[in-house]
């Protein structure tokens, strides 16, 4: 597969030059399938940095437009009407899929992951040794990378539009808690926790509380970063309220196993998982 050329052909019929439907259309598929086996990705790592491939999610766009809506699925089984197949190719992936787990054709799952009954969207990249427990959902784009945990009920946001808007990032051995929410382009680095029901948008302020002072940000969890659901006081024209915050209270220790790094951290802070 030459990248460049398929590149050209894309943004070729983004622009409206061509039959998304004809022949031409069959750039299209290559991308989709290029994605359901890992080969592509909506955006990837550089240097410490991610890349977005905006022309890869330009493909998924358009794929839209190239398939009819048709019933899919056993006839005596489960049954979807859409236009995306399932994907089917877990076993060649080497990848357990717990029924009704469903992740869509044109996502990526990496050996040994585990999909729970929980939903992966086009486009997704979801690495290696990775959990996806009961009902989470792993949005569009969305990259999540190895030996992470995504617990039960979490919602990793998806992105489509605007092509060049960075997706959420789940880097490696992150361990998302139950019903935390993760959504419009939020970067969780390497081996961070965070406990049950944090939520995070770009938005949201992420107070660091580890110093004598508190350092605000948005948009980034620092790598080993411990993190629970806060609040803050936000003053309005009504009066003074409190609006969700995210704090980060501790460390994973560099020195010890992750697991054992991770139960030990979910002892010293007191976090919910």
């Amino acid at each position: 597969m030459k990248i460049d050329k398929l590149r050209e052909r894309i943004e070729s019929l983004a622009a409206g030059k061509g039959n998304v439907r004809g022949p031409q259309g069959r750039a299209i598929d290559e991308v989709i399938d290029a994605l359901d086996v890992g080969a592509l990705r909506a955006a990837e790592p550089s240097g410490d940095d991610w890349v977005v491939n905006a022309w890869v999610k330009q493909a998924i766009l358009l794929y839209f437009t190239r398939r009819e809506v048709t019933v899919m699925g056993d006839a005596h089984g489960l049954q979807f009407f859409d236009k995306l197949p399932v994907k089917r190719n877990y076993k060649k992936l080497g990848v357990r899929c717990v029924p009704p787990g469903v992740a869509r054709y044109g996502s990526f799952l990496g050996r040994n992951a585990i999909l729970m009954p929980a939903f992966v969207n086009v486009g997704a990249y979801v690495d290696e040794d990775t959990m996806i427990d009961t009902w989470a959902t792993v949005g569009s784009c969305a990259q999540v990378g190895k030996g992470v945990h995504l617990s039960g009920g979490v919602g990793i946001g998806g992105v489509l539009e605007p092509p060049q808007a960075t997706p959420v990032i789940i880097e490696d051995g992150a361990f998302v808690g139950s019903r935390c929410i993760v959504v419009e382009g939020v970067r969780v680095e390497r081996e961070a926790v965070l406990g049950a029901g944090v939520v995070l948008t770009a938005s949201t302020p992420i107070i660091d509380v580890r110093g004598g002072q508190p350092v605000t940000t948005k948009g980034r969890i620092p790598a080993r970063a411990v993190v629970i659901p806060g609040s803050v006081p936000k003053r309005f024209a009504a009066g003074e309220y409190t609006v969700p915050c995210a704090l980060i209270i501790g460390t994973r220790s560099e020195s010890t196993d992750r697991k054992t790094s991770l139960n030990s951290v979910l002892r010293d802070f007191e976090v919910a998982v």
